[in-house]
């Protein structure tokens, strides 16, 4: 991992990378990262409304309340959560309700993200999204062709409807790096591996990768923050 300021702190990303005899797959986060905002809430929102939603967070605060002070696990709150808003609906629907939100929110994406996706598939480079969302929102954001491959929270499913459980372990900290080493195709000395992150949730993902950006797109937003 890169540790300099420059590249930790700094929104100047380095050149497309070329590793001699290497395989260079770029990395990222999305929540935070990708995105000015949380890609989770905007969809118990677009689910629930605004009211809704606030009343269900309230109901769950002391949980929430306690894994901010990481006392409580982060998997199981969000679980929680999930269930409240979420749990019995079909796949149909709740795929239906995916599209919906991204639709909604197609200016969550940052522009400076955005241009430095365009730029690494236009050279050819293989990005990857390791994301604590689940992969059946995230994909909603990107055009069905683009060659993006997606590991996130997978969900529970029962008889064609949401258990409101996980399927998996909550796509965060080190589970991120596990999943990554799950979809690589040879020894991980085979790749020169970029990771672009934005909270502690990435903090085990920057670590494992050669090259490491924090808030990488942040300072490129300011239209975003007027």
């Amino acid at each position: 991992m890169n540790t300099s300021s420059s590249a930790q702190h700094d929104s100047t990303l380095p050149p497309l990378a070329k590793e001699e005899g290497k395989t260079v797959l770029h990395v990222f986060d999305f929540d935070g990262t990708l995105t000015s905002k949380d890609s989770f809430f905007a969809l118990i929102r677009s689910r629930a409304g605004r009211l809704r939603m606030l009343l269900g967070l309230l109901i769950y605060s002391p949980w929430l309340v306690l894994m901010k002070l990481r006392l409580y696990s982060n998997e199981k709150a969000k679980q929680r959560v999930f269930a409240h808003f979420f749990k019995g609906m079909t796949t149909q629907a709740f795929n239906e309700e995916c599209r919906k939100m991204a639709a909604a929110n197609e200016d969550m994406l940052r522009p400076a993200a955005r241009t430095r996706l365009a730029e690494l598939l236009e050279s050819g480079q293989c990005l990857l999204i390791v994301s604590a969302s689940a992969p059946d929102w995230v994909r909603c954001f990107f055009a069905d062709d683009m060659p993006l491959t997606i590991v996130g929270t997978e969900l529970e499913v029962v008889d064609n409807r949401l258990t409101g459980r996980f399927k998996t372990h909550n796509c965060y900290g080190a589970e991120k790096v596990r999943r990554l080493e799950a979809v690589l195709s040879g020894p991980r000395s085979n790749y020169h591996i970029v990771a672009y992150g934005d909270s502690r949730g990435d903090k085990e993902l920057l670590a494992y990768a050669d090259e490491g950006y924090y808030k990488p797109f942040e300072r490129n937003n300011e239209s975003e923050k007027s």
